[in-house]
């Protein structure tokens, strides 16, 4: 294996090791501030973090306001209030080493709100920002005001030409590395493009070759590319350091500190990670944000695919095969179905899913009376915890909406994080994890149920292993 030489930015030399953001409230300051403290750069997720009263307590995120602009006012103070509790934590737990950046969401609700009401009161303790999930124009803008660096998330050379073209190039100096996030590898939330399959991935090497072009086009020769997504051993990467063709490499690992003693997740959680085959985790397309994520393969993604298998098309009036009327309840609204919908539909009754839903696509999904309860009251609770959201037709814009019906085949994706971050059923909530986490059961490092500290595995990962 190479020598892992640190890399400087920002006057400083750090590892070129980086601890990826996670959210909601997994990347906290005790996982990036150690992190940091071994000389890398840790991560403080600011979507949703925890927050603690003056002994230490953690404040449970309860909305009382009535409406959800109300609601959505009270998440952006949790969203600084919380911020700003991991991040002075992350900070003295790193005692001078290495870097503190901060991750934001670019389609979370209030994301520049949040950006700014952290910075306002943290920017001496932040040393960048990294965010993704859509295209976030303003970033460098917003970092560049407070003296901090920025790390866009991109998934191709394009994205990142489109970013620099229309904005970035104004803020050059502040650009500190850009994040290429393997769309078919990494955990959570993933770039992909109308043009690329997701059942068809492409290899890594020539898309970040594609984008350090791109990068020289705009003479970025010395920015570094931190490539993130199935990164588990270096010594499968050792040909990318040291080379003319990547230039400046960093690396980032999201999924692997998730078993480490300073991570927050639950013990059921951890010990899950170490029962995980190859091919548990997949991506699906359930998210409310639109976007295709990777998660652990479970109870709680098997119940949303029933949603939508339980699917069929229906007209508003009699029209070619569509001649079987169907009643939608109380409100006597009558639709029509073709006759091997409607036995499917007699099927899926007998089975104990009676309830229609409507869907903006001019469909219905059949759920059980209690799935039916549980979708409308979670959209009814709705905070705006995206900036659009598909499950409950919120938008932080215009009239508070996004023009569409809420979506029932998708589901709050803020209850669920918050669920499983603090103790929930790990088979019964989403359970974000990027495609290599089948290794935590093949790596001998985590034989007889190991669990390292954050410095134990930088120092293990640093070897090659």
């Amino acid at each position: 294996m190479k020598a892992l030489n640190a890399i400087r930015i920002a006057g400083k030399e750090v590892l070129p090791l980086i601890e990826g953001g996670k959210g909601i409230s997994i990347s906290n300051g005790a996982s990036a501030g150690a992190w940091a403290g071994a000389g890398g750069i840790g991560t403080v997720s600011c979507v949703n973090a925890d927050s603690y009263d003056s002994s230490g307590i953690l404040l449970p995120q309860v909305y009382k306001g009535r409406t959800r602009v109300d609601r959505h006012e009270e998440l952006i103070e949790f969203g600084i209030k919380g911020g700003l509790a991991q991040i002075r934590e992350a900070y003295e737990r790193a005692s001078g080493n290495g870097f503190i950046n901060i991750n934001v969401l670019w389609e979370m609700g209030g994301a520049q709100r949040v950006l700014h009401g952290v910075l306002e009161r943290a920017k001496d303790l932040v040393h960048g920002v990294t965010c993704g999930a859509g295209m976030p124009y303003k970033l460098g803008e917003i970092a560049a005001r407070y003296g901090v660096r920025y790390y866009p998330i991109i998934s191709s050379g394009r994205a990142f030409r489109a970013l620099w073209k229309r904005a970035y190039f104004k803020f050059a100096e502040m650009l500190g590395g850009v994040v290429y996030e393997d769309p078919w590898l990494a955990g959570g939330h993933n770039g992909l493009s109308n043009s690329e399959d997701p059942l068809r991935p492409e290899a890594p090497y020539p898309r970040i070759v594609e984008l350090r072009k791109t990068m020289n086009e705009f003479g970025l020769h010395d920015t570094p590319i931190i490539m993130a997504g199935g990164v588990w051993y270096l010594r499968d990467f050792e040909d990318w350091i040291d080379n003319p063709e990547v230039g400046p490499i960093c690396f980032q690992f999201g999924t692997r500190p998730l078993l480490t003693r300073e991570s927050p997740i639950p013990e059921l959680w951890k010990q899950r990670l170490m029962t995980l085959d190859e091919g548990d985790v997949q991506l699906h397309r359930h998210s409310p944000t639109g976007f295709y994520a990777s998660a652990v393969r479970n109870d709680f993604l098997a119940e949303l695919d029933g949603r939508s298998e339980r699917q069929i098309a229906f007209t508003a009036e009699p029209v070619g095969e569509h001649q079987v009327p169907f009643s939608l309840g109380a409100r006597k609204n009558t639709v029509f179905l073709t006759p091997g919908d409607a036995q499917h539909v007699a099927d899926w009754e007998a089975q104990g899913y009676d309830r229609p839903m409507r869907t903006p696509d001019q469909t219905l999904i059949f759920v059980a009376a209690e799935k039916q309860r549980e979708i409308q009251k979670d959209q009814a609770d709705c905070m705006g915890c995206l900036s659009s959201c598909r499950f409950s037709n919120w938008a932080d814009h215009g009239d508070f909406s996004n023009g569409k019906k809420a979506d029932p085949r998708s589901f709050c994706i803020q209850k669920t994080l918050m669920d499983i971050a603090h103790g929930g059923d790990v088979d019964n909530n989403l359970m974000f994890a990027g495609h290599s986490a089948y290794r935590f059961a093949q790596d001998p490092f985590y034989s007889n149920g190991f669990v390292p500290t954050v410095k134990q595995l930088v120092d293990r990962i640093a070897t090659g292993d």
